[in-house]
C-alpha cells in the first residue's frame, strides 16, 4: 500500500467514478482501477459497490475512507509544518468569502492586512458560509468567513458540533428587507413578515446563511416562499429588484448603499454575525496563524 493508491482511492470516492478520477488526475483510467484493486486485495475486502455507471463506498470502504482522509490530512499537515521551519516571514493563506463579505468587508481586511504584510498573499474561495465552513473543516482552505446567527459572547466562540471550528466574531448587524420604489409596501417604517406571504423572492444561492434564514422566517410564518430567482452575485439581485422583478434581503450596510432600491428592517429583526473561522485540529500554518492573530486585534465594521 502506498500514498498513491490511497490518493487514488480517496478521489474515486468523493466523485463515485473511476474515469472522472482518472480525468482530474490526467491519468488513464487503468490506472486507478489497477491501483484500487490492489488495494482491495492487500486489505482482503470489497471497498466499493460498483455498477455501470458509478461506485459508492460500501461498509469497509466507508471506515476505510475515514482513515484515509485523517492520513491524507495528517501528511499535508505535516508538509506545510515542515515549510514553516524555515521561518521565512512570508506566505500564501487561502480563505473563503462569501459574496456579500466580498463586496463589503473584504476588501478593506486585505487591505489593511497588506500594508502590515506585504510578503504574505491571500487566495480568496467564494462560496456561502455552509460551503466555506465544510471546506475550513475538511483542510482544504486555512480559514473563512462565514455570516451565522449574532452571538452575545464577543470572546471566541467552540463551534457547538464536533466539527473542530473556532470562530472569532468580527461585526453583526442585521438582515433588510430590499424593495423597489413604489411597492406597496414601501409606506411602512417596518415590515412585519407575514406580509411578504405571495411575493417573489430573489434570493442568494443555497449555501448561504441568508437564504437560509430567510426560509427559517417563512416557516415561522407558515408560508412557502415563491423563489423566482438564485445567485451569488448580489449586483444582479439588486438590480432585478431594482427592474421589479421581485423582493430580496441584504445586509443593512449593504441594502443602504444601493439608492435605486429602498431598504426597510424587518418588524421582528434577523441579526447576523460575520465571524473567522478555522479548525483548531488541523495545522495552522504561520501565515495562516498571522491572518488569525490580525483579525483578533482589529475592528471591522460592513
Amino acid at each position: 500500500m502506498d500514498l498513491r493508491q490511497l490518493k487514488y482511492f480517496q478521489l474515486a470516492s468523493q466523485l463515485n467514478s473511476i474515469s472522472k478520477a482518472a480525468d482530474q488526475l490526467h491519468i488513464a483510467q487503468p490506472s486507478v482501477s489497477i491501483a484500487i484493486q490492489k488495494l482491495e486485495e492487500e486489505l482482503g475486502v470489497q471497498l466499493f459497490n460498483r455498477s455501470q455507471r458509478q461506485i459508492t463506498l460500501n461498509a469497509e470502504g466507508r471506515v476505510f475512507s475515514k482513515r484515509v482522509n485523517d492520513i491524507l490530512a495528517s501528511i499535508d499537515d505535516s508538509i506545510r509544518e515542515m515549510k514553516d521551519l524555515s521561518k521565512s516571514p512570508h506566505g500564501t493563506i487561502n480563505i473563503g468569502v462569501p459574496s456579500m463579505i466580498g463586496l463589503s468587508l473584504f476588501p478593506h481586511i486585505f487591505a489593511q492586512f497588506q500594508k502590515q504584510y506585504p510578503r504574505f498573499s491571500l487566495t480568496a474561495i467564494e462560496a456561502g458560509s455552509v460551503t466555506i465552513r465544510n471546506l475550513v473543516e475538511q483542510g482544504h482552505i486555512d480559514v473563512g468567513f462565514i455570516t451565522q446567527s449574532a452571538a452575545p459572547s464577543p470572546a471566541i466562540i467552540k463551534a457547538a458540533s464536533p466539527s473542530a471550528l473556532d470562530t472569532i466574531p468580527i461585526t453583526t448587524g442585521q438582515i433588510y428587507l430590499c424593495l423597489y420604489p413604489g411597492h406597496p409596501l414601501t409606506h411602512l417604517a417596518n415590515i412585519p413578515f407575514e406580509q411578504l406571504s405571495g411575493q417573489s423572492f430573489i434570493l442568494l444561492r443555497k449555501d448561504t446563511f441568508n437564504r437560509q434564514a430567510i426560509l427559517a422566517e417563512c416557516k415561522k410564518h407558515h408560508f412557502t416562499p415563491q423563489i423566482i430567482f438564485s445567485s451569488s452575485q448580489v449586483e444582479t439581485i439588486i438590480s432585478l429588484v431594482e427592474l421589479e422583478i421581485g423582493i430580496t434581503f441584504l445586509f443593512d450596510a449593504i441594502a443602504k448603499r444601493y439608492p435605486a432600491i429602498q431598504s426597510f428592517p424587518l418588524a421582528d429583526p434577523i441579526y447576523y454575525q460575520i465571524a473567522l473561522t478555522w479548525n483548531r485540529n488541523r495545522y495552522l500554518s504561520n501565515a495562516a496563524k498571522t491572518f488569525v492573530e490580525f483579525m483578533s486585534g482589529v475592528h471591522f465594521s460592513v
